[in-house]
């Protein structure tokens, strides 16, 4: 069984020139003046236990489709079927009253839900103890910080294990630590069969807990793929200054896909990964010197040029990444038919595992300014442990541990055979 199923969803807003026409609408009997569609045409399905992150610019319709699925709004085209309780966060405070205090506010949340009363009065202790927020549950909520309100709207949330779970951006206001409880939950959700959609800007944190990833763009789903593939492909979003910077996507060695976008007045010519001897490595031992060779050139005359190197995991997060901006290595004044390589040296004090480099050629500290180009899966190499002590992680700490052992009852023990001698 589906715990979600989207089919030809959309919504749009009509506006009339008068009240009459609007009735007149109802009956068939005229049209809108304007409509505008916020969402159209999007169709998915979601699984128990399955995690789905949303991502997408500003305005591209991410809220209104979680407002649709959880009824808020009605949908102006097809249906959202949802098989099971659905518990949401969508904005901050959103349903609370500021007026009533933390306990008022969890009380009637619950009881919207269809909590019955007996059970909610032994679900609110929980609900106290899960937000930590002490004396001030039994405040007004307009004495709460953004934090606090945070800490109430997930416990009321998820004090019942919904099987739809949304989660819309609202967790990034929270402390760090609330954070990392709030996820504890969640992940002991998914354990149990709980769905989760779930809303960020924070592509690290989709790519570490999310199974698929979509993508939305001026209303209208873009990708639905695996994470790492929707972020990449995200990122380029975000870098595509002109109808010019065009994103292509290539499909590499084992079906990888690669995601390349920019202008092109400077391309990437090769990419190689290199072990101590200047051979091509496709795998490295752990603390092994690499070189990460890039040659690049020069299509059209430009004014300042920055490599930017990223090293994900297999989860496509990155491990480290540094730029020519940050080493005061930016070249400048570059001429059409130029040839620039560039050597990367470094340890490679990483984990066993595979590893991919992502390249960009861009103006300067940021691709948000002009994205020459921009390449995921550049390279991937596999890091091995040829010669260092077992270790586990993704990365290769040069660990010295020191032990003493004493025993303190032998020292009391010479303590009091010596105190006579010392009078």
């Amino acid at each position: 069984m589906r715990a979600l199923e989207i089919q030809g969803l959309g919504k749009a807003y009509r506006s009339y020139r008068s009240p009459w026409r609007r009735i007149g609408s109802w009956f068939d009997l005229c049209e809108a003046d304007r409509e505008t569609w916020v969402l159209q045409d999007v169709s998915f399905s979601a699984i128990p236990g399955e995690t789905i992150g949303i991502l997408g610019h500003n305005g591209a319709g991410k809220s209104t489709l979680l407002k649709l699925i959880t009824g808020t709004l009605r949908p102006t085209t097809g249906s959202a079927i949802a098989n099971g309780r659905i518990s949401a966060i969508l904005e901050l405070g959103m349903g609370f009253n500021p007026e009533m205090t933390g306990r008022e506010n969890a009380r009637h949340g619950l009881n919207l839900a269809g909590i019955p009363i007996e059970t909610i009065e032994t679900l609110l202790p929980e609900i106290h103890e899960f937000s930590e927020i002490g004396t001030f549950f039994d405040q007004p909520l307009r004495t709460y910080s953004s934090g606090m309100q945070v800490r109430v709207a997930f416990a009321v949330a998820t004090a019942v294990r919904p099987e739809i779970l949304i989660v819309d951006e609202a967790l990034s206001v929270g402390d760090a630590y609330f954070q990392h409880k709030s996820f504890k939950r969640i992940r002991e959700f998914q354990a149990a069969g709980t769905t989760l959609l779930f809303v960020s800007h924070d592509t690290n944190a989709i790519q570490a807990i999310c199974d698929r990833a979509l993508l939305f763009e001026r209303g209208r789903l873009l990708r639905d793929d695996r994470p790492d593939v929707v972020v990449d492909h995200y990122n380029h979003l975000i870098a595509q200054r002109t109808e010019s910077d065009q994103i292509e996507e290539l499909i590499g060695e084992e079906g990888r896909v690669q995601t390349v976008s920019g202008s092109r007045k400077v391309a990437i010519e090769a990419v190689e990964v290199l072990d101590s001897e200047g051979r091509n490595a496709e795998v490295v031992g752990t603390g092994a010197r690499t070189t990460l060779r890039v040659e690049a050139k020069v299509r059209e005359p430009v004014e300042a040029l920055v490599l930017g190197v990223s090293i994900r995991d297999r989860l496509g997060q990155t491990i480290y990444g540094t730029n020519t901006w940050y080493t005061d290595q930016t070249l400048s004044e570059l001429r059409a038919g130029q040839n620039i390589v560039f050597d990367v040296d470094f340890p490679c004090d990483l984990g066993p595992g595979t590893y991919s480099v992502a390249i960009a050629l861009t103006s300067s500290e940021t691709h948000l300014v002009e994205n020459y180009e921009w390449r995921n899966l550049a390279a991937v190499f596999e890091v091995v442990n040829l010669d260092k002590p077992i270790f586990i992680g993704s990365a290769w700490l040069d660990t010295t541990i020191k032990i003493a052992i004493s025993d303190s009852r032998s020292e009391r023990a010479d303590t009091a055979e010596e105190g006579p001698s010392l009078q």
